[in-house]
């Protein structure tokens, strides 16, 4: 069965695509990052909440600080990366639901008055939104290194607040020379699907 998204673009966000791990030093413009939020913002969340928050990393000092907080494996690639980006979920999304959610504004303090209760959700939602982050940086045309290889204590100290839960880091640009492993296996159809 064929799906409606053609195969190009079916190749270009999935079949091709891959993490990557070496870029070009071709540079990563705002107006992408701009194309890219406004694809991927309209992507299906719980309550239609909104945690992820995205901090580039653009100069020098700022990439100096962050890949010191980055596994051995990945300082070098992260270091080298065209564009940065520290993907974090925000524990205080709750007062955006009345813009968010017009029709139902007393949700933020129907469901989410208890901070527990808030990061769950901003954990949750945030990873949602950054797989679409990950897909729309695909849909520009340019590759993605998402890691978690970090020390996410060190990160959210550096860079975030006490509010803000350090998710991912994603090293963004035109993927480099030998820029990808080999592609690693998926499991078929019948391991993962269940029907009852």
């Amino acid at each position: 069965m064929s799906l409606v998204l053609d195969a190009a673009a079916q190749d270009l966000l999935f079949r091709e695509a891959r993490t990557a791990n070496s870029f070009s030093d071709e540079p990563v413009t705002e107006e992408q990052v701009q194309a890219i939020y406004d694809l991927v913002k309209f992507g299906p969340t719980a309550f239609n909440q909104t945690p992820l928050r995205i901090t580039l990393v653009r100069s020098a000092e700022a990439r100096e600080r962050l890949v010191k907080h980055m596994d051995e494996g990945n300082k070098a690639k992260t270091g080298a990366a065209p564009l940065v980006a520290i993907l974090s979920a925000d524990n205080e999304f709750h007062e955006e639901l009345p813009q968010l959610l017009p029709h139902f504004p007393q949700a933020k303090d129907a469901f989410f008055s208890e901070r527990p209760v808030r990061e769950q959700a901003a954990l949750l939602n945030g990873a949602l939104q950054a797989a679409y982050f990950i897909i729309g940086v695909r849909a520009a045309g340019l590759a993605a290194g998402p890691m978690t290889g970090l020390d996410f204590a060190g990160v959210q100290k550096e860079f975030l607040d006490a509010d803000h839960t350090p998710l991912m880091v994603v090293n963004i640009g035109k993927p480099g020379e030998n820029a990808w492993f080999p592609r690693s296996p998926r499991l078929e159809f019948d391991q993962v699907i269940t029907t009852v």
